[in-house]
Order: C-alpha cells, then structure tokens, then sequence
C-alpha cells in the first residue's frame, strides 16, 4: 500500500484525525501540543499519527492536503486545517460547530 492509499484511509476510517509531531499523549511542537489541548478540551475522540515517526507520511500528508505545515486535522474525511485556524474556529465556536453538525459529540465551551 502507498503512503497515499494509508492516509486516505486513515482519514476516511477515522471521525477524528490529527496528523501531528509527536503523539496526544507527548507532543513535539507547540502547534501540535495547541491542537491536541484543544480537542481534550472538547472532549473529542480522535486519532493522532505522528509524522515524526516516517518521513513518508511527514511528506505524504503535505501533498495528500496540498498544505505545507504540520498538524493538519481531518474531521469525517474533510480537511479542516492546521493550528492557527484550528485556534481561531475554536475561539469562535465553529469548530464545536462543525464537529456537532458532522454528528460528533464535542463539549460546548462558556
């Protein structure tokens, strides 16, 4: 199987999928670590690969996006996007939204 056809299943087998430096658990950047926070806080179940471990993936996911940077969040199969708009959906209620209207439990925030 090519990086391709793994990415696209992770993402299409998985509501929830981060690709990301280091893993939720132990995160090896900042962008990554606020993206993991974010999705803790809202209680989400999610996936998270990390890129660090295969420079296949860490290539291939760029070029499966077409977007240069890492983490990268795919929620349902759809690209959403990296930390800065991770952040700023999140501080505007839309990523709550949005996991909400694709049927994904996610906890409202004040």
């Amino acid at each position: 199987m090519g990086i391709e056809q793994f990415i696209d299943n992770e993402v299409k087998a998985n509501d929830v999928v981060l690709f990301m430096k280091g893993t939720p658990q132990f995160p090896m950047c900042g962008f990554s670590g606020q993206v993991v926070q974010i999705l803790d806080h809202l209680g989400v179940s999610y996936k998270g690969l990390n890129v660090l471990e295969n420079d296949e993936l860490r290539n291939g996911i760029k070029a499966y996006s077409n977007w240069p940077t890492i983490p990268q969040l795919y929620v349902k199969g759809e690209f959403v996007g990296g930390c800065d708009i991770v952040r700023e959906m999140f501080q505007a209620g839309e990523l709550q939204g949005l996991l909400t209207e694709k049927g994904l439990a996610a906890k409202a925030t004040a």
